[in-house]
């Protein structure tokens, strides 16, 4: 009876949890990783509070179902860069086995990139105690086979010859006798201990289940394992290997872009679970390599410099610091970890002798670098004698080389920033065609052959060599209002403004103009600009004054050009102007931007554009006028369905629409601060008119920590209250009872901490606010960095502008589509892959796709639809412009060993000043 009685309480248990999970799914949109309840615990932000709240008290919101297909547009028939795979072996394993790699004192490798060379080793010397089996490495600890080695432990022992040795002459401790002899060998034999041991299974069925959405996490650990294969199968080739990208060291595959720097095109090709089944995906890929080639080359390009005596060498030592060289003297490879202090010529070290007496007494002697390569090698030294050495040793034992005697080795990644003109550069040369991008495709999956790859073989994985073909529908674009009514009808994502006027005009009144030398008639500007307003329906007064920038001022940095430049204004103006158009003397990346942005938004809270004025004509000065309109608080065009407030779910409702961007420094700039951008919807209901909020955070963290704070003072009452606020002001005192939020720069990996760290901060700003307000939330992330690709079937044009996929290439379970609501112009165009996350408004899918598509439509700075929502392009223009602020400080924190999106703590970051009252409302980012 007492059993009985269990079981019974059992079943009751699990009743009651069945009905807490299916309220959750509906109330939050889509279904739930449910842990034992009560409903999920609001975040505490006190720092008293150090203990959360147990993680087994809150359901977890996961991603969202889709609840169906959307039926809207023109139907057309398309192609994509899916290939599909067919797996007929699902009833074995992959076993996973963890690898550590030892030297032979005991000491762990750290070294990256040895081991593969280790573990093909292993699998030529130990092929039978394998059994025979092969493996797939990941290059670090993790190899996975098919079915199970003979044991779940084994220590092996291997010998490599190592071509990486540090040790050669020009160090401060030289080698002895010994040493040289040694030293004439090619290479040098190094032992490696290898332990390999089982780390546990992951089933083979789980790649079926893929396609059907369940058992997601155990799917994704299958799908890499074949991923790692690919992978593996590309090391094979000498390929260089980035992430899931593979690059041949092929002269027809390179591009140089200037500055010493090649862009490296290759392939990405990856596994991915669809509607219709498992597809390899294979696109274009490029990297950015080192030319390879003499040292002092690569600088003088690197900087664009004329000869090596105008180099900069602390720029060159950051540049060159882990780079591989080989000497003219050896074969070897070296790892350069510095230069050294002095020039070659004075730069001195200890070199020890043995005598030829025969007590072999080693003899000491202080020499230069200089003279010992000249003196002692016989080595003619060019012109290395006044320059620094490089320092391929440690930093307690340095070891030197005149750097004419180095030679930077291929296939060697870039991982510093691009300049604009290498960016454009690589741009014009990368570009293909539709139809040439799918010819290369299919030459690559050809060239590849994955079907002879024994491991894939053994998964029973064939692969479909055509691509898949899909159906697509095209949506019509949106019809738009000008001034008076006027219609616009946009024809391939473009329209214009020839005899139209803005929807909303502004006045420019009260304005200056000022010059940073910089080659122009501005009176005739001026006149341009005022007779071009009239015809768009906006007021252009005369300026107040010109003020150009005096010569004495010029060499000064830019801080102190724009200060000097503030103070002239301050004494001939009596009032401040509303309004400033700055001539800068670069078209990108001017220095003077940043200070000049600071102190007109922060300092000052004058509205400001900047223009380098090149060819000025009609168009240059539309695109010109547009900015100026919406930064003034005018509106360019509006949708038509904004105008009679027709929007579908959100017309009738407050609403309003967020876009979020994070924006981190350039690569290799692991201690500048990241930049936090939100950009809101006020006004409503309108979705044209948007304002921004900006902060810094921890550098690298991608997760937007700013969003709430539970205790305001006087400089920040976080993000989303500050908008939530504006929101309530500027329309007819409304709250929100709807949020959309569009969110940029997540990887899928990281949906769960947007759905469950962001969103929690939002909701907790509303409660901070008004403990009963519960709007509803939308969530939708955007990706444009992603490798799949859409090409009209039977044209050798791109899609159409208007584009949408749902079906077959998108994900089994999840709610994402693809949209191309832009034209594509050059090149290939690239889908934007919308996944929603959350969806508590109930849209129907034809609805929110529409929604998504006319929001391509309202970015004011332009006369094409966007290729990206509006909101996110918003915020990404804010973080970037707040950015420049931010270098023209040289800002600089330490801290950078964030992970991702996990919030490890608070960091000290320099604080942004605040937007003056009369802009920060303003549209100051177009």
């Amino acid at each position: 009876m007492l059993i009985v009685a269990n079981i019974s309480l059992l079943k009751l248990v699990v009743f009651f949890i069945q009905k807490i999970v299916v309220m959750a799914e509906q109330e939050y949109g889509g279904s739930t990783e449910a842990l034992p309840p009560p409903p999920p615990v609001p975040l505490d932000f006190s720092p008293e509070k150090a203990e959360p709240a147990p993680v087994e008290k809150k359901l977890l919101r996961v991603p969202m179902a889709r609840r169906g297909l959307g039926k809207k547009g023109r139907n057309i028939q398309i192609l994509t860069n899916h290939f599909q795979v067919n797996v007929s072996n699902v009833d074995g394993h992959f076993f996973h086995y963890s690898v550590a790699l030892f030297y032979e004192d005991g000491q762990p490798v750290e070294v990256k990139g040895i081991g593969r060379k280790v573990l093909d080793r292993v699998h030529e010397t130990y092929h039978a105690e394998l059994a025979g089996k092969g493996f797939a490495y990941d290059g670090e600890k993790s190899l996975f086979t098919i079915g199970s080695l003979p044991r779940s432990r084994f220590e092996f022992t291997v010998v490599l010859n190592d071509i990486t040795s540090n040790r050669n002459v020009g160090t401060s401790s030289p080698p002895n006798e010994a040493d040289r002899k040694r030293l004439r060998r090619p290479y040098q034999s190094k032992t490696y201990k290898v332990k390999i041991s089982l780390a546990g299974k992951i089933p083979m069925q789980a790649i079926a289940n893929a396609f059907r959405g369940q058992e997601y996490e155990n799917s994704q650990e299958a799908l890499r394992v074949l991923d790692i294969i690919l992978r593996q199968h590309a090391a094979k080739k000498d390929c260089l290997l980035v992430r899931q990208s593979f690059f041949h060291n092929d002269s027809n595959n390179f591009v140089d872009v200037g500055g010493g720097v090649h862009g490296l095109r290759g392939f990405h090709s990856s596994f991915r679970t669809t509607q219709s089944g498992l597809s390899l995906n294979i696109d274009m890929s490029t990297t950015m390599i080192i030319k390879p080639g003499p040292v002092l080359d690569f600088l003088i390009a690197n900087q664009n410099s004329r000869d090596s005596v105008s180099l900069d060498w602390a720029k060159a030592k950051r540049v060159l610091k882990n780079l591989k060289v080989q000497t003219a003297t050896s074969n070897q490879e070296f790892k350069i970890t510095g230069l050294s202090e002095k020039s070659c010529r004075e730069q001195t070290f200890i070199l020890k002798r043995r005598s030829k007496d025969e007590d072999c007494e080693v003899q000491t002697s202080e020499v230069t670098v200089y003279d010992y390569f000249v003196n002692h090698c016989n080595i003619d030294l060019r012109y290395s004698a006044d320059l620094p050495c490089l320092n391929v040793g440690k930093p307690k034992r340095p070891t030197y080389f005149p750097i004419e005697l180095c030679t930077l080795v291929s296939l060697q990644r870039y991982t510093k920033a691009l300049s604009t003109f290498q960016r454009a550069s690589l741009v014009e040369k990368s570009r293909q065609k539709p139809q040439e991008r799918m010819q290369i495709l299919s030459h690559a999956l050809k060239m590849n052959n994955y079907d002879a790859e024994p491991l894939l073989h053994s998964c029973g994985v064939t692969i479909n060599s055509d691509f898949t073909q899909i159906e697509g529908r095209v949506l019509s674009a949106p019809e738009l209002k000008a001034g008076n009514g006027v219609d616009i009808f946009a024809q391939s994502g473009r329209w214009n403004f020839n005899n139209k006027r803005f929807f909303e005009s502004a006045k420019v009144e009260k304005w200056a103009v000022v010059n940073f030398s910089t080659n122009c008639d501005i009176g005739k500007l001026v006149e341009c600009l005022t007779g071009l307003g009239e015809t768009k329906g906006i007021s252009v007064e005369a300026p107040l004054k010109v003020f150009e920038e005096s010569r004495h001022h010029r060499r000064a940095p830019p801080v102190g050009r724009v200060d000097k430049m503030f103070e002239e204004i301050q004494s001939k103006l009596p009032d401040a102007p509303k309004f400033l158009l700055c001539l800068l003397p670069e078209r990108k990346n001017c220095d003077i931007y940043g200070p000049w942005k600071r102190k007109n938004l922060a300092d000052h809270g004058i509205v400001t554009q900047c223009l380098a004025p090149g060819r000025v004509n009609d168009q240059y000065l539309t695109n010109l006028l547009l900015k100026i309109n919406a930064k003034l608080g005018g509106l360019n065009s509006m949708l038509a369905v904004e105008v009679s407030r027709s929007i579908p779910m959100i017309s009738k409702v407050p609403t309003m629409i967020l876009g979020m961007d994070v924006s981190h420094g350039s690569p290799g700039q692991s201690d500048v601060p990241s930049i936090a951008a939100v950009v809101s919807s006020r006004q409503w209901p309108s979705i044209s008119h948007y304002r921004a909020s900006v902060r810094t955070q921890s550098p690298k963290v991608e997760i937007i920590d700013n969003i709430f704070k539970e205790v305001s003072d006087t400089r920040d009452d976080g993000i989303m209250r500050e908008l939530l606020l504006d929101f309530h002001a500027s329309s007819q005192q409304r709250k929100p009872q709807q949020i959309l939020v569009f969110r940029d720069g997540v990887s899928e990996s990281q949906f769960n901490q947007v759905l469950n760290i962001e969103l929690d901060q939002i909701i907790e700003a509303c409660k901070f606010l008004d403990e009963k307000w519960s709007p509803k939330f939308v969530i939708i992330v955007a990706q444009k960095n992603h490798h799949t690709k859409f090409f009209p079937y039977g044209s050798a044009n791109n899609v159409p502008p208007g584009t949408i996929i749902d079906n077959k290439v998108c994900h089994p379970r999840n709610n994402d589509f693809y949209l191309c609501a832009h034209g594509g112009m050059i090149g290939t165009t690239r889908p934007t892959h919308y996944h929603v996350l959350l969806d508590e408004v109930g849209f129907k899918p034809d609805e929110l796709q529409e929604l998504v598509h006319n929001l391509c439509y309202v970015y004011q700075r332009s006369t094409t639809a966007t290729s990206i929502v509006a909101p996110i392009g918003y915020a990404h223009l804010a973080a970037a412009q707040v950015g420049q602020w931010m270098k023209s400080e040289g800002t600089s924190e330490t801290s950078s060993s964030q992970d991702g999106l996990r919030n490890a703590g608070p960091v000290t970051v320099p604080q942004l000043p605040r937007l003056q009252k009369n802009v920060a409302s303003s549209m100051f980012f177009c």
